[in-house]
């Protein structure tokens, strides 16, 4: 228990990285830039990348670690598209940061999730992360052609995918054979200290004028 604990205070050294582009803000404008900048993204961005991360250790203990994560990548990509055609998800950013404090906390428990739970988590969580991506494209002056979009969903997609079963084979690979292995809940530890970072970081901003205006 100590080491996770203090995996968890390590981890709030950790700096966000929530707008960095592949492109060091090129516009993107063909298919291979689409895919550049939809693999850097959540790579870049280390709140999708620590959600990932958990995502695919999670998914390891629920007995169908390649299916749940594709509920995920599924959701994402349709976020990512509602946002590109202008339909945004609510409060992203901060929904955002709960799915690692969440995610994070259940991995740290040590219980396993069933196979609908982990779906509808990762679906549910997946919607805001894609929401997220969307607005990188929604926002670029002129807006993006056809081949540039499908590159970037081609790029979020594989990448994300990758990365959740990746982490779920390192975790295999260090040792842990069920969602109680220490190894496991470190990870958890990790991405649920760096989800209570960022939300300090969210409300440190409203906190400090409620001060200055007292």
């Amino acid at each position: 228990m100590k080491r996770i604990i203090t995996a968890a205070g390590l981890s709030l050294a950790a700096s966000p990285a929530l707008a960095h582009h592949p492109l060091n803000g090129m516009p993107m404008e063909t298919f291979a830039h689409g895919v550049l900048s939809g693999v850097g993204h959540p790579v870049l961005g280390f709140d999708h990348l620590f959600f990932v991360v958990a995502m695919g250790i999670a998914a390891l203990f629920t007995g169908r670690k390649l299916l749940t994560p594709a509920a995920y990548i599924g959701a994402m990509l349709i976020g990512t598209a509602l946002m590109y055609a202008g339909i945004a998800m609510p409060i992203a950013e901060t929904v955002i940061v709960l799915s690692l404090i969440v995610l994070g906390g259940i991995v740290l428990s040590g219980k396993a999730l069933n196979t609908t739970t982990a779906i509808l988590i990762f679906a549910t969580f997946g919607l805001f992360h894609g929401s997220a991506f969307g607005g990188s494209i929604g926002g670029q002056e002129g807006g993006v052609g056809g081949a540039v979009l499908l590159g970037y969903l081609i790029g979020l997609g594989v990448i994300q995918y990758v990365i959740a079963i990746g982490a779920g084979w390192v975790v295999t690979k260090l040792g842990a054979s069920d969602a109680t292995a220490i190894n496991a809940r470190l990870g958890g530890a990790m991405v649920a200290g760096v989800g209570v970072f960022l939300a300090l970081e969210i409300v440190e901003g409203p906190i400090v004028a409620l001060l200055a205006a007292a």
